[in-house]
Order: C-alpha cells, then sequence, then structure tokens
C-alpha cells in the first residue's frame, strides 16, 4: 500500500522556487531517503508534506487521502510525525516533560501520557534521564530526545530530518540501528540526510533532488554511481564501498 504520494509538488517563495514538480512515493514500511546539496529544497519537501507550508501547487496523499494544505496537528493526529533539523526541546523543562507533550496528542490523560512516555523513552535508552532538564543534555541525547517527542504521538510514518548531524562516527552507528528497528515496529521512514555511509546504509530507495528538482532516484547503489549526482553532490572522490 501507498502511504505517501507526492504528485507534481511546487512550493514557491516569491520569484524562489524551491520545490520544482517533485514525483515521489512510498510504500508503507520503506525507508526513502531524500538527498541532495545544501538549498536543494530537501526540508521545503518536508515542510510541506508535513503542513508546515501549503503547496503553491500539486497533490500530497497520506494513506490514499489528499491532505493538502491541512495543519501539522491534524497530519499528527492522522499518524504523520516529523523531526526537526535544528533541535529546540523545551530546554527549562525535563525530558520526560518533553516527550509527554507528544503522549497528549494520544491521550488526555496525564498518567497514561506519563506512561507513554516513559515507554518510548525506554526504547531510546532516554528513561535514565527522565528528570533531567533538556537544555543540560548532549547533542547525541538532544537528537534521541527530538525522535522521542515524534514517537511519543504514535506515528505510522516519521520525517526524520539530519537526525544524524553532528554526531561522532559511533553515534552514527547508534543511530542507524535505532532508525532500523523503528521499521521493524511497522513505521515508515521518509530521511534527509548528509551523511552517506548512514543514508545509503538505510534505504530502501533514494531520491536526489536539486535545486528542487528531483536529478536521480533508485536504490542506493544505481544512484552512488549516477554521473548527474555525483556532479552535483557526491563529488568525484565518492566510492560505494
Amino acid at each position: 500500500m501507498k502511504i505517501l504520494e507526492v504528485k507534481n509538488l511546487v512550493r514557491d517563495f516569491g520569484g524562489l522556487r524551491a520545490v520544482d514538480h517533485l514525483n515521489l512515493d512510498m510504500d508503507e514500511g520503506q525507508i526513502l531517503g531524500l538527498i541532495g546539496p545544501n538549498g536543494a529544497g530537501k526540508s521545503t519537501v518536508f515542510n510541506c508534506i508535513a503542513g508546515v507550508y501549503p503547496p503553491t501547487s500539486g497533490e500530497i496523499r497520506f494513506s490514499g487521502v489528499s491532505v493538502h494544505g491541512e495543519k501539522p496537528w491534524t497530519l499528527c493526529r492522522r499518524g504523520l510525525a516529523r523531526t526537526f533539523q535544528i533541535v529546540k526541546p523545551f530546554s527549562s523543562k525535563t525530558v520526560l516533560y518533553n516527550v509527554m507533550v507528544g503522549s497528549f496528542a494520544r491521550t488526555d490523560r496525564p498518567a497514561e501520557a506519563e506512561r507513554r512516555a516513559m515507554d518510548v523513552l525506554r526504547f531510546l535508552k532516554l528513561d535514565h534521564l527522565h528528570d533531567t532538564k533538556a537544555g543540560n543534555l548532549t547533542i547525541a541525547h538532544r537528537k534521541r530526545l527530538e525522535i522521542a517527542r515524534a514517537l511519543a504521538t504514535e506515528p505510522r510514518m516519521l520525517l526524520l530530518d539530519e537526525v544524524m548531524a553532528g554526531l561522532r562516527p559511533t553515534e552514527v552507528d547508534e543511530m542507524v540501528k535505532i532508525i532500523q528497528q523503528l521499521r521493524e515496529r511497522g513505521i515508515t521512514i521518509f530521511i534527509i540526510e548528509h551523511i552517506m555511509r548512514a543514508i545509503m546504509a538505510l534505504s530502501d530507495w533514494i531520491v536526489v533532488i536539486h535545486f528542487g528538482r528531483k536529478i536521480s532516484e533508485g536504490v542506493p547503489a544505481q544512484v552512488a554511481a549516477d554521473e548527474n549526482v555525483i556532479k552535483a553532490y557526491l563529488g568525484d572522490e565518492y566510492v560505494v564501498s
């Protein structure tokens, strides 16, 4: 079943076209990678899908239903959640409080919201930090907290925007395992990432955009060997291992 269908998506900002007639779709349970140079329009694609920006034109369908113009909180209740490239937790509040905010998308009972939040924290190995203020966390733990807040909404599909940026190599490896475990839990993953060894290891399919337009797509090995992708993004020094 197609969980996401994006057809001829266009997003303009004044005279700038950030996304230019983009087409893509995803099967339920898939991991799809979206890559491209800085400024290519990747986060704008996410923002359109997640309801932050209304598309200038085109259609977005989630679980077979048009969601054109729907607000982020409505999409969240439908089962679509996202993380943000720049992590902004409620810094003066505890880790548990931050995750409970997500839980309230599914329940209005504080005790139940806390139980669900603690389940997510245990899964992400953050439960020992539940009473720590979010502003005191390391970058790696903040990245996990960002995922935890999204997971607490109980999504069917998760948009991950550069959740590995700034992490050490061992932390990247741990994040790859977490994302694989999310898929094992039945969550569909759409991911933007610049760390190529991670995106190549995770993705079933990769879409490459440049200046808002799709220039390539395919399985990781095909995309990595595409001359257009090498010129626009990867560079001649990139070699598929």
